[in-house]
């Protein structure tokens, strides 16, 4: 039989953990890392995003104007740091009726690479937004068209599409990403949610978790400084950090992401090292570090 005091302890030890959420010790969802900081640098992306425990990259398409005849050797690469290829940074959607076609078929060509490399997801931009205009409904939905059809083409190749909500581009703000949303046809396209570019849209990234659950197939975990520190007369100013360095809710959108029950890929992005003193791995390592003992995900 247990002896009283053997039963307080594991009591109290129960109520310990009892006290804290269950989902704090549940990373059912995945965390990748993306290889932008390192600016074309992928071989070197790969071996430091690989020792900062991520099993997951994003690459960019300056990956395969390099490895488009010889994708073997990048999946090596990749096999050799037992990364798996999460997203891929397809480029921007066209939606002028002349560049459409060639548009199309572009992001066709990448899900063929992607699908070479063991990878299933491509990300679609645009660069369509013109300085100091907002987007019509019109033109967001054309958008949301041709989007819907390269994930049509890209579904065949066994690669799904995903749209990328952007500051400076169609999608900027919550309401254009809301148009977006509704006029993506869900058996072809899907969004992946930048939660630092929709926090400086105008956006509370946390509450989009929640409200687009149904159509989200991955995330975008990222932070912005805004203002920049020192410009603080220019409230539009931003830069993006390393994870829990700026001003977005990084435990409310975990928070939702675990009440959610997520169980796709998030990848932690950060354009561009903020401090030229560091490297991309030291960014990657406070970031790492936000996520391990701020947000108890469990590197495994």
């Amino acid at each position: 039989m247990i002896k009283r005091r053997e039963f307080l302890q594991q009591s109290s030890l129960l109520a310990i953990m009892a006290s804290f959420p269950a989902s704090a010790a549940d990373s059912s969802f995945k965390m990748g890392y993306s290889a932008i900081t390192w600016g074309g640098k992928d071989d070197q992306a790969i071996l430091d995003i690989a020792s900062l425990g991520f099993k997951g990259i994003q690459l960019r398409a300056n990956s395969y104007t390099k490895y488009k005849d010889n994708p073997q050797d990048l999946k090596a690469l990749l096999d050799a740091s037992k990364l798996q290829l999460v997203m891929f940074s397809s480029g921007n959607v066209e939606i002028d009726p002349a560049k459409v076609p060639a548009s199309i078929e572009q992001h066709v060509n990448h899900a063929k690479f992607v699908k070479a490399l063991g990878g299933d997801s491509i990300q679609l931009t645009n660069s369509l937004r013109k300085k100091g205009e907002m987007p019509s409904k019109e033109d967001l939905h054309k958008l949301a068209e041709v989007m819907n059809e390269i994930g049509r083409r890209t579904k065949e190749v066994g690669v799904q599409a995903t749209y990328h909500n952007h500051m400076n581009q169609f999608g900027e703000t919550p309401e254009e990403v809301d148009t977006l949303v509704k006029s993506m046809n869900p058996a072809y396209l899907r969004l992946l949610l930048d939660v630092a570019h929709y926090h400086q849209g105008g956006g509370k990234p946390a509450d989009a978790v929640l409200k687009y659950k149904n159509i989200i197939h991955s995330f975008h975990i990222k932070d912005v400084e805004s203002p920049i520190k020192g410009q603080e007369s220019n409230p539009a100013s931003y830069k993006f950090v390393e994870l829990g360095q700026g001003n977005v809710d990084m435990k409310g959108i975990f928070t939702n992401i675990r009440k959610i029950k997520f169980k796709g890929w998030a990848i932690v992005e950060l354009d561009g090292v903020p401090d030229k003193a560091k490297t991309p791995l030291q960014c990657g390592t406070i970031s790492r570090d936000f996520l391990r003992d701020s947000i108890n995900y469990k590197f495994v």
